[in-house]
């Protein structure tokens, strides 16, 4: 019985090549392709695939969100070209069961979505090693989330009304994360904890 597949890549020329070379490998088969995070539920729910193959930066939502959504209906493999070290930290704590880089070849993916279906994980070394050398966050989850709406471009009045807090609260969270971080600057603390796949 093959192994049935769901590919998620806003990169049309990607997710279809990636498509083809899978179904040319035994006891594979892709039965969806979505181009958006926003569409993976709904794609999930109408195909049921074994395992989601899912790239993390995509328009909609992006695929750890995703992921966290789907975890209970399927395995997960995550496909990046960004192998910042928090993004594999967010991926397990995900539910996520396979990790790899985008210059992985077709035959180390279909191993990879091989694994996970069988009940193992498959993580890509470099990247592993990666997010172990960089350690955990420094950042609270308020801290987090302060700063992923900053780097959204939100106002510190709209910043404070989404997550229910005061203007004063989220300065000292936004004041916090770039001590922290080692930032002179708002700015500086949101490159840095995106660049560490930290938001």
């Amino acid at each position: 019985m093959s192994t049935r597949v769901l590919l998620a890549d806003d990169e049309h020329l990607i997710r279809g090549a990636i498509a083809a070379l899978l179904d040319l490998e035994d006891g594979i088969e892709v039965v969806a392709q979505v181009g958006r995070g926003d569409e993976v539920v709904a794609a999930v729910a109408e195909h049921r695939p074994d395992v989601a193959v899912l790239d993390i930066e995509m328009p909609g939502m992006d695929g750890l969100s995703a992921a966290e959504q789907i975890s209970a209906q399927c395995k997960i493999v995550i496909l990046t070209s960004l192998g910042r070290p928090g993004y594999l930290r967010r991926a397990m704590a995900a539910g996520v069961s396979g990790f790899l880089g985008k210059d992985a070849s077709a035959e180390e993916l279909a191993m990879a979505i091989r694994k996970v279906q069988g009940g193992g994980r498959y993580l890509d070394a470099e990247l592993a090693a990666a997010a172990m050398a960089a350690g955990d966050s420094p950042l609270t989850e308020r801290e987090r989330d302060a700063l992923r709406l900053a780097g959204d471009g939100a106002t510190i009045a709209r910043i404070a009304g989404e997550l229910h807090l005061t203007e004063g609260t989220v300065r000292n969270y936004l004041s916090s994360a770039m001590t922290k971080l080692g930032a002179q600057n708002r700015l500086e603390a949101i490159r840095t904890a995106q660049r560490m796949g930290w938001i």
